[in-house]
């Protein structure tokens, strides 16, 4: 068994982690060929979101086994986000690493992180180059969606970008402080400005399991990003309504003049098409504003962003 790492080693790895018991081992394997021989002292955090196949079991065989792992593992599902605040929350590194479990987010590319990272940036981030055989509907979706928070929030983030990145402590400190209904991590540390640089890499296969996004988890994911970070669509729909209201002002100009001409205008079925448009419109606008008015209450409750309910590998101290 491997003695403790020491009270702040060199790098911190955080794994947020949701079914991946068949994954742990292999990645432990592969961080381990990978820092040994760079003689930096370090840490692997994983942080068990809820998972139903053994996941923690396997967490706690691995901790056992390796004075560098320690493990937590949450009541219930909180999501990807809040699994990534709380290992990083837990971090004793001077940089942290944080990564996905299943092997795409490939280890091998830690050592020029860690490079960089030594040459003073604060930040080092990857962009991802698809593998072979990835969907066309994920990487026309994926390149959107990072045209349009770039455009709403007025932070630049290219696609392919992930939370496979490294930060320096002091860039943790800063996130710290920054407790969000919806935590969108990669846009929060862009945010922050500190001196960054982007490093490439081609995602490998999944070692084990299957993808955890769905189509509908990532709709959601995408829609929390942008409510965190703009208030663009409040404005785009005050312009909606302004348009729509003139529009439906010029058709009631229209059908006043026709009945000073003495004329009957027909078309019952498009006056309800019209005013059927006109609440569809409206119904959208209320949606978006109460998006940000849930966002808004989440915050007030002021609810813990995570609960954990069993750790390995920590000092409880």
């Amino acid at each position: 068994m491997d003695q403790p790492t020491s009270a702040h080693p060199d790098i911190s790895i955080v794994v947020p982690l949701l079914n991946e018991a068949g994954n742990i081992a292999a990645l432990e394997g592969a961080l381990r060929t990978v820092l040994q021989p760079m003689q930096e002292t370090w840490e692997l955090i994983l942080v068990d979101d809820g998972s139903r196949d053994g996941t923690w079991e396997e967490i706690q065989r691995v901790s056992s086994q390796s004075g560098n792992v320690r493990g937590l593992s949450f009541t219930r599902n909180f999501g990807h986000q809040k699994a990534l605040v709380a290992g990083m929350d837990r971090a004793r590194g001077w940089a942290i690493v944080t990564m996905d479990g299943d092997l795409q987010h490939p280890p091998e590319v830690i050592p020029a992180m860690i490079a960089a990272w030594k040459e003073g940036y604060r930040v080092v981030n990857t962009r991802r180059i698809d593998a072979e055989g990835t969907g066309l509907f994920k990487r026309l979706s994926s390149r959107l969606f990072y045209r349009i928070f770039s455009a709403l929030s007025g932070i630049a983030l290219s696609a392919g970008t992930s939370d496979f990145r490294l930060i320096d402590r002091s860039v943790l400190g800063a996130l710290a402080g920054m407790r969000e209904s919806h935590s969108f991590i990669r846009g929060l540390t862009e945010w922050t400005g500190f001196s960054s640089t982007t490093i490439e890499y081609r995602a490998a296969e999944r070692h084990s399991g299957t993808s955890k996004y769905s189509l509908g988890r990532m709709v959601r994911f995408a829609a929390n990003a942008v409510l965190s970070f703009s208030v663009i669509p409040l404005k785009i729909g005050i312009w909606i309504g302004l348009i729509t209201s003139g529009l439906a002002f010029l058709e009631l100009v229209y059908i006043f003049l026709r009945y000073l001409a003495g004329e009957t205008l027909p078309g019952w079925a498009s006056l309800a098409g019209i005013i059927s448009f006109m609440f569809g419109v409206l119904f959208i606008l209320v949606g978006i504003v109460g998006a940000y008015l849930g966002s808004i209450f989440e915050i007030l409750k002021n609810r813990p962003p995570y609960i954990v309910e069993k750790t390995v590998g920590f000092d409880e101290r």
